[in-house]
């Protein structure tokens, strides 16, 4: 293609308004600026450099402010937004005019004043050319494109506010659920702690008086327990009849009970061995089922460890646990077992849930 072609090429695509537009709302921006800037801060009494910042941040704030208004109105008539149009018009006339004020007024060359009038009106004839010129049906479906790009960028941003909020709440729950776990150890573990110092400050108080009184009278104790002692009782002898025998010259016949006191022996104290198992040694029953086979005929999820167990969950372990060695394990090796593997549950649901167990097994008929 020519130099020639390019350049008509290029011209078809370039819009006249477009740029003439954009020079004139910089020029506008840039003398409000210039003139708001360099005279505001003496204007309010700041002078210096802290008075250069105050005005040239104010209009900054001013023009940023100015061209926002444009801005919302090109969007508002293109989707015939009759609110939108009201109020961001509105709006940019106000700007346009303290702009066209401030310039008339304080402005070193009052022939620059109408540039922002000027960039305001290129601004509604290409809104005009692009908007209005069309007919009815082709603004309609402009309207409606417009605001239907305007809808999904709304909703993408409260997608992406949705998203954080639901991860930050997540967050949020996991550690308020860990927390409550440190809580609950924590107080446990306290608890259980503040007891066994009890119980040990009761056992120390036992022994220091039990070795007080062995001390004052252990040995007697152990003298008395030695000695054989007799005991005579004299009572009158009672026949059959219930009549007193007669005298014997002017004596009573009576009868001498001479029994002896036996030192008592304690039997000593055994542990208790109900609950432990008998038959000999234990091993694992041949072919018995899993774990999650038991959970699955139940219809419940597979118990866990490190995780709390429903009461269905905990009869499905327990009972593996009971029933997968041979003999079955006691109380207290399935208690030990259960622990050791992870699981959890409160000592008393265990207890009463073994207790279940062993009632169903006694009430099952031997043959």
């Amino acid at each position: 293609m020519s130099f020639t072609g390019r350049v008509k090429a290029v011209g078809r695509h370039v819009d006249p308004f477009a740029i003439v537009e954009k020079l004139l709302t910089l020029a506008s921006l840039a003398l409000v600026a210039i003139t708001v800037g360099g005279q505001l801060g003496e204007m309010i009494g700041v002078h210096g450099k802290v008075g250069m910042v105050v005005g040239w941040s104010i209009a900054i704030v001013y023009d940023a402010l100015w061209i926002g208004a444009l801005r919302m109105s090109e969007i508002a008539i293109r989707q015939r937004s009759t609110v939108g149009m009201a109020v961001m018009l509105g709006l940019s006339v106000v700007a346009v005019g303290v702009s066209a004020t401030i310039l008339l007024i304080l402005g070193h060359a009052k022939v620059f004043a109408f540039v922002p009038v000027a960039a305001a009106l290129f601004m509604g004839l290409r809104l005009f050319a692009g908007n209005v010129l069309a007919d009815a049906g082709t603004a309609a479906r402009i309207a409606e494109q417009s605001a239907a790009d305007r809808n999904a960028r709304a909703l993408a941003a409260a997608d992406a506010r949705h998203l954080r909020s639901e991860a930050t709440t997540d967050v949020l729950a996991e550690t308020a659920g860990h927390l409550g776990e440190v809580q609950r150890q924590t107080a446990r573990a306290d608890v259980l702690t503040r007891a066994q110092a009890e119980i040990n400050e009761a056992r120390a108080k036992a022994e220091k008086r039990l070795q007080e009184s062995e001390k004052a009278h252990g040995e007697a104790a152990l003298a008395f327990a030695g000695r054989n002692l007799i005991l005579t009782v004299s009572r009158p002898v009672v026949t059959a009849s219930g009549d007193t025998p007669a005298e014997l010259e002017g004596h009573t016949v009576v009868t001498q009970a001479t029994p002896e006191i036996e030192p008592v022996t304690l039997p000593p104290v055994t542990e208790d061995e109900t609950d432990m198992v008998e038959g000999g040694e234990q091993a694992p029953v041949e072919g018995g089922m899993t774990l999650q086979e038991l959970a699955d005929i139940e219809g419940i999820e597979l118990p866990k460890p490190g995780v709390t167990l429903s009461d269905e969950q905990l009869a499905v372990v327990l009972r593996w646990l009971r029933y997968s060695m041979e003999p079955p394990r006691s109380y207290r090796q399935a208690q030990k077992d259960f622990r050791s593997a992870g699981f959890r549950a409160r000592e008393e649901r265990v207890r009463l849930t073994w207790g279940e167990i062993e009632a169903r097994e006694a009430a099952i008929p031997t043959r």
